[in-house]
């Protein structure tokens, strides 16, 4: 029980959580309007789409093709960091994470070096929570604000552009610090044949997923569809599913609604939050994810300029300030210990998070005096 909760601290502090917020609320009803079923639709289809690109072999297809061109360990980082951080602009965090992390971890298994890899994925996710920031697509905090508060196309992407282009000459530059630049002669291996017709299943379900994340189609729908066909299809897919994951994000699901439903932590909030709301709502991003923050803080303000940045720079810190980045936690728990000592990857996550939360807030101080 002591090893799962070491490889799983999440999962059951997140439980914890939700358990002892039940006490203060009790189950009721509006119970069920806590759970977000489209986002966790959306995990799910994308899992197991990704599950199944994975047994077809498509990822180790993509990554002997991209070895055979890139023999450094480091350009191969920075490809990851600046795909994940535009991807995010348009396919939003969670899905650019759920797409491109089984890739990066196939294609950084090749240089067999566990520090860079998993420096690599913690860039991946910072670059990919900051990229999704300067699009009102990019997360789901920024649908909601960018709805709530009826801002333009135009002033939006105006103002988030500052930040975005400050957030890749960070990323950039931290590949170049953190990630080893190791050459070598990549092996071409023989490569098992892709039924063509399932890979053009995938493609389809995958383009009916990201429908439902631009809410084209309604996610209900899509879902059945997924099932049904991965039934039919391949029914092994089912198991690249991280189940545990889904659980987690309903367990901070409950525990964020049951927040805020306590009259102290309502009116406590309520307090301070006209007085600094940018602040506000990074440091409620730190404790209940930048999401709920968006979502609690917007019924206090109406200055939805600040909260736009305040919970979208909110998404760096602590590893439960974007709920997005459990994504990449989950995958790297998942990997076998290395024999030599590596990286701890919260420690290491929570430090790079800090630096450049320090930098963009600075960036924002500077740009508020003009």
């Amino acid at each position: 029980m002591l090893e799962r909760i070491k490889k799983d601290p999440v999962f059951f502090i997140s439980g914890i959580l939700a358990i002892v917020s039940c006490f203060f609320v009790h189950p009721d009803m509006k119970y069920l309007g806590y759970i977000d079923f489209r986002v966790l639709s959306i995990l799910f289809c994308m899992m197991i789409v990704v599950s199944e690109l994975v047994l077809l072999g498509v990822f180790e297809k993509l990554t002997n093709k991209l070895l055979s061109k890139v023999h450094s360990s480091r350009m191969v980082s920075l490809i990851l960091v600046w795909l994940s951080f535009f991807m995010g602009m348009i396919l939003t965090n969670d899905v650019t994470l759920v797409t491109l992390v089984p890739f990066a971890i196939a294609l950084m298994k090749s240089f067999d070096d566990r520090r860079t890899l998993t420096f690599t994925l913690i860039l991946m996710t910072v670059a990919t929570n900051l990229g999704s920031m300067q699009t009102p697509i990019g997360n789901p905090q920024n649908i909601y604000l960018y709805t709530h508060y009826q801002m333009g196309i135009g002033y939006f992407l105006k103002l988030m552009l500052p930040y975005s282009l400050c957030s890749l000459l960070l990323v950039t530059i931290a590949v170049f610090v953190l990630c080893k630049d190791m050459k070598i002669e990549h092996k071409q291996e023989t490569e098992k044949k892709i039924s063509g017709v399932k890979l053009a299943i995938c493609i389809l379900l995958f383009v009916a997923s990201l429908l439902v994340v631009l809410r084209v189609v309604k996610y209900y729908y899509v879902l059945a569809v997924m099932i049904v066909a991965m039934l039919i299809m391949d029914r092994k897919s089912f198991k690249g599913v991280d189940y545990t994951l889904l659980i987690t994000f309903c367990f901070f699901f409950v525990f964020v609604g049951n927040m805020g439903r306590i009259e102290v932590v309502y009116n406590a909030v309520s307090s301070i939050v006209e007085k600094s709301p940018v602040l506000t709502a990074i440091a409620s991003s730190q404790v209940i994810s930048n999401v709920p923050a968006a979502l609690l803080l917007s019924a206090f303000t109406e200055n939805g300029e600040a909260l736009v940045i305040g919970t979208n720079l909110g998404g760096l810190g602590t590893l439960i300030a974007s709920m997005a980045s459990l994504i990449t936690y989950k995958f790297h728990a998942a990997l076998p210990k290395p024999k030599e000592k590596s990286v701890n990857y919260i420690g290491a996550f929570s430090v790079v998070n800090i630096i450049f939360l320090a930098v963009l807030l600075g960036l924002y101080f500077i740009l508020k005096k003009f």
